[in-house]
């Protein structure tokens, strides 16, 4: 189980009587704080000297349990005995600002109450040496019990499950990028230094071997599956009897190889009688990160955004049409297969359609409406020298009209703060056709992750000021623009 370390800061002067009640505060917010957050809370000794911060962070950085560390200075902590610890952890880290007691006590409060509880002098000397160091950081401010503080805990633990994920992720891709297609491409060493995804290419004739050896019976057991999941829609057993040996096939795929997340590419399909429909919204069901035409930035993300989800409503998705009806623009979201069934509003069906692109066998693949709700759409572009992550937040609406002849799943939303505002501010910041849509995921746990990973991110949503927005994209440029 994945833990984060509740880290306690004092020093030796304020003597063995008042340490060990420190000692005692901090372990009974770690009790109180575990029963309430997403992530095991582990507590650790009160931190008093340099080396003992020093070790505590090397043990940190070891520990693949350890996802992220919380400071607290429940005394004063002078902070220079923080900069050899701060210097090497390399975990996410959160400052949180609070104090064990919520009220003074006006009527006995005396020196002895003072040395003690002094989070409001300590984490003001604790916070300068984040600053100082450039330390990239989160802050929660507030009484330990508050739900607000719960909750800021809470949404940068989901960025740390993300930051984790980066970490150790793996993608691959059958097949390359789209034929001259720009957005989806990117500097994949760039991408591995900066944001740990190892990104490497596998032949469309390494998946298609594996699914020769996937038998008839094997696929007949996992149309069974999909009986009791879906409601069929087609007659065509054939095709549903395809996908699922390309689900099988991948899934094995994906496991032997240690692989979170694949792309595959309607322009490279050598060996396999369909482009994989069914099969990839399957293993985005499972968790699995995927991207169409090549897409590995997306693809990597999504994977990162489900684990961030709890695998809970999030999705590749494709900007396709508009309904540009005053007062009444939205956006139709879907793409020509692979729309994850995490987001289905209602009752899936499986049906069998012409793809009418790469001049193969129609596939099978799972059809349904979105649900309706607020929620985000995520790209990350590479712009040559920085990555930069873009953020819609939108407001996902029930379809006005049956589409009967759309043979996919779909999504539909507004873009906040407006439509016209919406789509231009994507448009100006270089925002992707591909995203990761999530009613799971919230604008600042991905604004935390963006902070773990050192990249640049931009928000366009319910409160950002359109006036300044390409102005703060050029600021962005002369901050960012020097990696």
């Amino acid at each position: 189980m994945k833990q984060i370390w509740f880290l306690t800061g004092s020093q030796n002067l304020y003597g063995e009587e008042t340490l060990r009640q420190v000692a005692e505060d901090s372990r009974t917010i770690t009790r109180y704080l575990r029963k309430k957050l997403r992530c095991d809370l582990v507590y650790k000794p009160v931190l008093k000297t340099p080396a003992e911060i020093t070790e505590i962070m090397k043990s940190a950085n070891k520990d693949d349990s350890c996802i992220g560390v919380i400071t607290w200075m429940h005394t004063f902590s002078p902070s220079k005995m923080w900069i050899s610890g701060l210097n090497i952890i390399s975990k996410p880290i959160l400052h949180l600002h609070t104090q064990f007691n919520r009220a003074i006590p006006y009527e006995s409060i005396d020196m002895d109450f003072m040395n003690l509880n002094q989070a409001a002098h300590g984490d003001r000397e604790h916070g300068f040496i984040y600053a100082r160091m450039r330390k990239a950081r989160k802050v929660v401010a507030g009484y330990w019990k508050d739900e607000a503080v719960i909750d800021g805990i809470n949404t940068w633990i989901q960025a740390a499950v993300g930051f984790d994920a980066c970490r150790n992720l793996r993608v691959c891709r059958f097949g390359d990028n789209m034929r001259e297609v720009a957005v989806t491409e990117g500097n994949k060493v760039s991408a591995e230094i900066k944001l740990g995804w190892s990104v490497n290419g596998y032949g469309i004739g390494d998946l298609a071997e594996r699914v020769a050896l996937v038998t008839d019976a094997e696929a007949d057991k996992k149309i069974a599956e999909y009986r009791d999941r879906y409601k069929f829609a087609t007659s065509d057993i054939g095709s549903v009897r395809e996908q699922a040996k390309y689900e099988i096939a991948l899934e094995a795929f994906m496991t032997e190889g240690g692989f979170g997340a694949f792309t595959t590419n309607f322009e490279c399909l050598h060996g396999l009688k369909q482009l994989p429909g069914l099969a990839a919204q399957r293993m985005m069901e499972k968790g699995y990160g995927f991207g169409a035409e090549g897409d590995w930035k997306t693809a990597a993300l999504l994977r990162v955004m489900k684990l961030m989800a709890d695998n809970r409503a999030t999705s590749f998705m494709e900007d396709y049409t508009y309904n540009l009806e005053p007062g009444n623009e939205r956006i139709l979201g879907a793409h020509m297969l692979e729309i994850c069934p995490t987001i289905a509003g209602g009752e899936v069906r499986i049906g069998v359609e012409p793809l009418g692109i790469g001049g193969k066998e129609p596939p099978a693949r799972l059809l349904f409406d979105a649900m309706e709700g607020e929620a985000i759409a995520v790209t990350l572009i590479d712009l040559g020298n920085r990555f930069r992550m873009i953020i819609s937040e939108v407001e996902c609406l029930k379809p006005e009209k049956p589409m009967p002849k759309l043979p996919v799943a779909s999504a539909t939303w507004r873009p906040y703060p407006n439509f016209r505002d919406g789509v231009w501010g994507w448009i100006v910041a270089g925002g992707a056709h591909h995203t990761v849509l999530s009613y799971a995921v919230k604008t600042e746990a991905m604004e935390d992750l963006a902070r773990m990973l050192g990249i640049e991110c931009v928000v366009i949503g319910k409160n950002t000021d359109m006036g300044r927005f390409e102005t703060d994209l050029m600021v962005g440029e002369l901050i960012w623009g020097r990696e």
